[in-house]
């Protein structure tokens, strides 16, 4: 519980605290496209309301189109962050006045923070998948494990590939349509390719619910106890890309701690709790 009181503080976005207790809920969201999967706006009153916390709530905006973000942070003057899902990642960057470096160096988002003040209004990009994935995945690697495969080539994917970077991993994406020399096309992928890349990352919506008989379409008779299986949907707990990977005897991991961790890392930032 101290965890939750100090994680889920609420500290008021530009304004004293006597003068935010008297004015609307403090707001924070979740945008993307669609949204029926998402745990976020779950996730999150439920750490408010563990932590007793009343003066803040999270909904999220399913919104068709990235340009609707502007209505969004216009029409509710109490919104103070949103995280950012599939598929505007990377088309968020268009409407920020500032980047800060993971998300530049990236190129993708999944937060922004909103600063107002003197009747301005800042937006600031941030990338907490960065944050997410490497604590969920860093107590997995093994010596064997320096090249992987990477599966989409979204926000999450570069962010993956970012992180992986720091390891001294090597990458390459699978693609429907490759066309530069680090991606591969299906087709391509064998028994001398799972075997050279003992990382698998599926970065894409596939097997995501509501499509949850949809697969990624490789070789899993080729993949063994060496090979490392990493599925970011956490939504089924179990995608058949994961089972397919378990039965060939893969480690295997969904996305569901690198959604916690993002989670509160988002918190975090938004917070000022640390840097």
């Amino acid at each position: 519980m101290n965890y939750l009181k100090n994680l889920f503080c609420v500290r008021p976005c530009c304004m004293s605290w006597g003068k935010f207790r008297t004015m609307e809920k403090k707001l924070y969201g979740l945008i993307g496209f669609p949204l029926i999967h998402s745990y976020s706006e779950k996730y999150f009153n439920d750490k408010f309301k563990d932590g007793n916390i009343t003066n803040v709530e999270y909904k999220s905006f399913a919104i068709p189109d990235i340009k609707l973000v502007k209505d969004i942070i216009n029409e509710k003057p109490n919104l103070c962050g949103l995280n950012v899902t599939f598929p505007y990642k990377e088309a968020i960057l268009k409407y920020v006045d500032e980047i800060e470096r993971d998300a530049q160096l990236i190129g993708a988002s999944n937060l922004i923070k909103i600063i107002r003040k003197d009747q301005k209004t800042k937006i600031v990009a941030y990338n907490s998948d960065v944050y997410g994935f490497k604590k969920s995945i860093s107590p997995l690697l093994k010596p064997y494990h320096k090249k992987a495969l990477i599966i989409g080539k979204g926000g999450a994917a570069k962010a993956a590939k970012y992180v992986l970077a720091q390891f001294g991993i090597g990458v390459s994406f699978i693609s429907r349509n490759p066309f530069i020399s680090n991606q591969m096309s299906y087709s391509q992928i064998d028994r001398f390719i799972l075997d050279e890349h003992k990382i698998l990352i599926n970065a894409s919506p596939i097997g995501m619910f509501p499509n949850t008989n949809e697969i990624p379409d490789i070789p899993y008779n080729f993949l063994t106890k060496e090979h490392l299986v990493f599925d970011m949907i956490y939504n089924p707990e179990e995608t058949r890309f994961l089972k397919m990977a378990k039965k060939q005897g893969a480690t295997t991991i969904n996305g569901l701690s690198m959604f916690h961790n993002q989670a509160d890392r988002s918190w975090e930032i938004w917070n000022k709790l640390r840097t």
